[in-house]
């Protein structure tokens, strides 16, 4: 099977616990359309599945993810771009809220995209060598994938933070220092890491860590008292 026709997510299931896979390693992972619509699909079915308590997503290859594939990207008339929004809306960080805890597992870069998708997880685990950076303004680009969501979310927007337009790559450490990434693990061991921090969860309360989850997700946009009457259950409100 060549490169261009394997296919561009997989996903693989060890007992609880399912490995979702960015599958361009010619492209370096990189994004485009159909892939993040096939991306979408391959998180919304795990989420779905009653048996999955954790995902990993990771890239193949010697990339985590190097953000939106430029070769597939052109000029659109402004009708052209509307009719693009729906489908490129798949993807983003908000097909990640999802009730099981969500982890990545980066090794080596992480741009553009693939820091939105990093940081758009509810652990990431980063090899000692990687790097992130929010290149969209090398390319013309103001940022997608939800980064102005998954910077911000969970508190892991602090000072010093990458934001938006901040090209200049961060290296795992300075990730950690700015609340980006949350453990640092040896070139190569950054899945073996994530694994076992999903494993351990994946033995922990599902429905516990699914409300604490939905809590810190929510809380920082909530009201303080109404926060508290969700997280101790008096509201009566879905989440």
């Amino acid at each position: 099977m060549t490169a261009a026709t394997q296919p561009a997510v997989l996903a693989e299931t060890h007992g609880a616990v399912c490995t979702v896979t960015l599958n361009r390693p010619d492209k370096r992972n990189a994004i485009d359309l159909q892939m993040r619509v096939v991306l979408a699909e391959a998180i919304e079915a795990a989420a779905a599945d009653d048996t999955i308590r954790v995902i990993v997503i990771i890239g193949a290859g010697p990339a985590f993810c190097s953000g939106g594939d430029i070769s597939t990207m052109k000029r659109l008339l402004p009708g052209q771009a509307l009719d693009r929004v729906p489908d490129g809306a798949e993807g983003d960080s908000g097909d990640l809220d999802r009730p099981q805890p969500v982890l990545a597992a980066v090794e080596g870069s992480a741009y553009g995209a693939g820091t939105a998708l990093a940081a758009a997880c509810d652990r990431v685990v980063a090899a000692q060598d990687a790097t992130f950076a929010t290149t969209f303004t090398n390319v013309g680009l103001a940022g997608d994938m939800g980064i102005f969501v998954s910077l911000p979310a969970l508190g892991r927007y602090r000072a010093g933070a990458p934001d938006a337009d901040a090209t200049t790559p961060l290296s795992a450490a300075e990730a950690t220092a700015v609340g980006l990434v949350d453990v640092v693990a040896e070139p190569g061991e950054a899945l073996a890491h994530a694994y076992r921090d999903a494993q351990r969860l994946a033995a922990g309360p599902v429905q516990a860590l699914a409300v604490i989850k939905r809590m810190l997700a929510v809380a920082p946009m909530t009201d303080r008292f109404d926060a508290l009457d969700r997280g101790g259950g008096l509201s009566g409100r879905p989440f």
